[in-house]
Parts: structure tokens; sequence; C-alpha cells
């Protein structure tokens, strides 16, 4: 039994090394790998973060004008922007406006995503394109054509004139991440439904809609969002004293450009990121939406 011993030592020892060396060194070029991944994705995100971050330093700087490195910090920019009754009253036009077309694009993307995967149309790639084709076509054309309909139905400028125009550049969002949710949507869940008894209209509701919600929820972001800081489409066809916030901001930039704009600019993102978290809060958006 001692004589094994010492024996086994030196096998086992050889064991070791002759698998302990290749080991560390496939883990060097996984660690590279890693690390230049990791560095590449920092420097990407970096870049997109920039613009918001140079915005945050003009809004926070005192001089009425860009200056970096800042030479203070101060919230007088804050204050004018809130204490003008023309960029409040911008603010709660755009929240309106916003709200009116993500709940019109929302219940008419869904509703068009249900029909084309479900209604085995005729020609569904050519309705889904032009379903799309907003994405494709420049925004401002597209208010231009607005506009020239609207001048020649002699109808004017009114509000709804500018929630259909924003609902139109929308709708493609809730289109396309409903039919996302479609396209992986297991249809023997509605027949099971059906064959216990459920209408279909309790299907619907009950078994469709609750998963499909993921795709609807996130479109219904991107309409808020988009319509929120759309200017070309509102540039045509807002009314004068029924001015959208980016409007107000490129009018004002006309005469004036300081920390305002910065402010503004601040309160928009805000904004944005408040109805992701209060989506997140309310309705799971995390757990089923996967941001």
């Amino acid at each position: 039994m001692t004589s094994l011993a010492p024996q086994s030592q030196p096998g086992l020892a050889a064991a070791i090394d002759l698998t302990g060396t290749p080991a560390v060194r496939s883990k060097r070029p996984r660690r590279w790998g890693r690390m230049i991944y990791l560095a590449a994705n920092s420097a990407v995100l970096a870049f997109l973060l920039m613009p918001i971050a140079i915005v945050i330093v003009f809004a926070l700087n005192p001089t009425p004008f860009i200056q970096f490195p800042p030479v203070g910090v101060s919230l007088r920019w804050f204050e004018k922007f809130f204490a003008s009754r023309d960029f409040m009253h911008s603010l709660v036009f755009s929240l309106e406006v916003a709200a009116m077309t993500t709940v019109a694009a929302t219940v008419l993307g869904a509703s068009a995503a249900l029909a084309i995967a479900r209604g085995n149309l005729p020609g569904s790639r050519l309705i889904v394109a032009t379903m799309l084709s907003p994405l494709m076509l420049p925004a401002i054309l597209t208010g231009l054509a607005l506009f020239q309909s609207y001048v020649l139905l002699d109808v004017g400028r009114p509000t709804w004139g500018l929630v259909a125009g924003h609902t139109l550049v929308t709708i493609p969002y809730v289109v396309r991440t409903t039919l996302a949710v479609l396209h992986n949507f297991d249809i023997r869940l509605e027949e099971a439904a059906q064959n216990l008894g459920a209408s279909p209209t309790r299907t619907f509701f009950e078994v469709t809609l609750p998963l499909v919600k993921p795709g609807v929820m996130a479109g219904g972001i991107f309409a808020f969002i988009v319509s929120f800081d759309q200017f070309p489409v509102s540039l045509f066809l807002v009314s004068p004293g029924n001015e959208t916030l980016p409007v107000t901001l490129f009018n004002y930039l006309k005469f004036d450009l300081d920390g305002t704009i910065g402010a503004a600019s601040v309160v928009s993102i805000l904004l944005a990121f408040i109805v992701v978290i209060a989506l997140d809060r309310t309705v799971g958006l995390r757990s089923t939406v996967k941001l």
C-alpha cells in the first residue's frame, strides 16, 4: 500500500499538467475575444448616448451658448421652459396628439395585422408592403401630400387631420411588431378554447389578445414616441395656436438659441422614458416585450 502512493503521485501531477496547460491556453483567446466584444459594444453605446449627454450639458450650462467644459450647473433654462406659456401649451398639445395617435394606430395596426395573418387575403405580401410603405417614404413628403389633400378637400388643418397624419406614419410600427408575434403564434390554443365551448369573441379576448399583447404594446410605445417627436408631418398640418412641441422649438430657433432648447429636449427624453417605465410597472412590459 505504501509503495503504490509515491508512484501514483507523479502520474497524477503529470495528468494535471497535461490537462491544465491546454485549458489555460484555450481560455486566453476566449478572454481576449470577450474583452474586444465588450469594448466594441461599449464604444457603440457611448456613440449613441453622446448626443444625449451633450444636450444635458447644454441644458444645465448657465451660459446662453454651448460651452464645453461647462462653467457650472444651473436650472435657469428649465425655469424658462416651464414658465413659457407657448412651450407649456405645445407640450400639452403634443401629449394629447400622441395619446390619440397611439390609440388609433394600435387599434388599426393590430386589427390589420390579425387580418393579414389570419384572413388568407389574396395578395397579402402586397398589403404588408403597402402598410409598411410610410417607413420607406420621407416623412416630409408625406406631410406635404397630406397638406395638399386637405387643401383640395377644403377642410383646413384640424386636430383630427394632424392625428390622422401621425397615425399614418405610426401604423407600420404596430403592424410589424404584431405580425412578428403572430408569426410564432400557436393556433391550436384558439382551437382548444373553441372546442371547450368558448365563443369566438371570448376566445379573442381571453386567448388571442393576451398572447399578442407583447407585439401590440411594443408597437404602441413606438407609436407614442414617434408621434410625440414627429416634426416633418406636423410642420405642414399644425394650425396657428395649436403647434406641437417640435414645431414650437423649430420656430424658437429662428430667433434665439439658448439652453431652453436643451431643456425642452431633456423634458422630451424624460417623458419617453417615463412612458416606458409606467408601462413596465402597470402591464409588465419587461416580461412581455423583453426589452
